[in-house]
């Protein structure tokens, strides 16, 4: 029987998972701290644009820092569930009832993701390609995986990511002569060729499938391609990133040695980048985060592996735990602080501009105003959910 099943006892709580989510949301409350729209305000400087960089999306292959944040959110939904799933049987509940649970989060999960979507829009925008949509709708595969053999997890992850490349790789590319301005390609977009052109920007099977899928649902105008290149089936790669997490996070539960857990963690995360990278460099997959290609999955996966092993040995191995109290209370309400960062971000800013003149952020000079403007702004959000934290209100799903 996997342990997941049984009645352990009560988990502790994971001090590096608190702090590595805290960081996350942290850095997504706060609109990446203004730097990439300072950056813009310092054009002239090769220094800001390279740092710049890092804190915007890249356009389709390759990957910045910012990039990382939506595998890092996602592979802790995933090292979180082991330690959920061991609570919760400790306190009694049942497979039925644990299932009950999962599916109304999934659900729930998927809904808030269409409603922030919809967020100033004249109708509900269904679109799933949200990060919370995208959990949601991989997460009770996800709780069904996470009760399985750690050998047959692998398979799984060997399964999904094999099958989505296949399916990638075999479906017809457009014409030779086909106007892709159709499908939001402008004339100077960097279009792959080759074996790769299976996996450029609104041509490729994903993007297919979601004309028709989406097209399924009210709107205001027939869906033709996403702007940005996401799609709906980004949940299926995306899951493997959530797996991975599961079986990092077991790991921690059930190894007494946390110098072999560090250990294990670094190599596995250092074997996945490389993974990822080989398959990038040798055409048989491009990294790109928008469309969670396969070589994107093992990629940032290694990211996410080594950023928490990094937070897990200052933390839990060194017990180096105080300097991360502002990142722990984050990470203990990140639903909070994320929803905030999502909605109340212009309505923060109008009422700072209201009571202290618009120039307010304009004390240490226009080029530092967006950085100033945010993190000022992350500050009322932080001091927000301290409060909730002093008072022991905590928001989960």
């Amino acid at each position: 029987m996997p342990s997941s099943l049984a009645h352990p006892t009560a988990p502790d709580r994971l001090a590096s998972l608190d702090a590595y989510r805290g960081f996350v949301m942290i850095c997504l409350a706060a609109n990446g701290f203004g730097i990439a729209q300072a950056a813009k305000l310092h054009s002239d400087s090769s220094v800001w644009q390279q740092v710049g960089y890092q804190f915007e999306h890249v356009p389709w292959v390759g990957c910045a820092f910012w990039d990382l944040i939506q595998p890092s959110f996602m592979f802790m939904v995933g090292v979180a569930l082991p330690f959920s799933i061991q609570k919760r049987r400790t306190q009694g509940d049942s497979l039925q009832s644990l299932t009950f649970h999962t599916v109304i989060r999934a659900i729930v999960l998927v809904l808030l993701g269409i409603a922030l979507s919809s967020n100033g829009q004249d109708q509900t925008n269904f679109t799933f390609v949200n990060v919370l949509t995208q959990i949601g709708l991989g997460y009770l595969f996800l709780f069904a995986l996470a009760f399985c053999p750690t050998w047959l997890q692998w398979l799984a992850a060997f399964l999904i990511l094999s099958g989505y490349w296949a399916w990638f790789a075999t479906y017809p590319l457009p014409a030779p002569d086909a106007d892709l301005t159709q499908v939001g390609l402008s004339a100077d977009w960097p279009r792959l060729t080759g074996f790769e052109a299976h996996w450029e920007k609104n041509t490729n099977a994903a993007a297919d499938f979601d004309v028709w899928f989406l097209n399924l649902f009210p709107r205001p105008e027939p869906f033709r391609f996403n702007s940005g290149g996401y799609q709906t089936l980004n949940f299926i790669p995306s899951l493997v990133t959530m797996l991975l997490g599961v079986m990092a996070g077991a790991l921690i539960r059930d190894t007494a040695s946390r110098a072999r857990v560090l250990f294990l963690l670094m190599l596995c995360g250092l074997l996945a980048l490389a993974a990822g990278w080989s398959l990038d460099h040798f055409q048989i997959c491009p990294l790109v985060k928008r469309i969670w290609t396969p070589s994107w999955t093992l990629f940032s996966s290694g990211w996410t592996l080594l950023m928490l092993a990094g937070f897990y040995g200052v933390m839990d191995v060194a017990k180096l735990q105080s300097w991360a109290f502002p990142l722990r209370v984050a990470g203990m309400n990140s639903i909070a602080l994320y929803l905030m960062g999502q909605l109340l971000r212009p309505w923060t800013k109008a009422t700072l501009n209201r009571h202290f003149g618009s120039s307010w952020s304009l004390w240490a000079g226009e080029g530092w105003q967006p950085i100033v403007e945010s993190c000022s702004i992350l500050l009322i959000f932080w001091l927000t959910v301290y409060w909730f934290y002093r008072q022991k209100i905590f928001f989960k799903l």
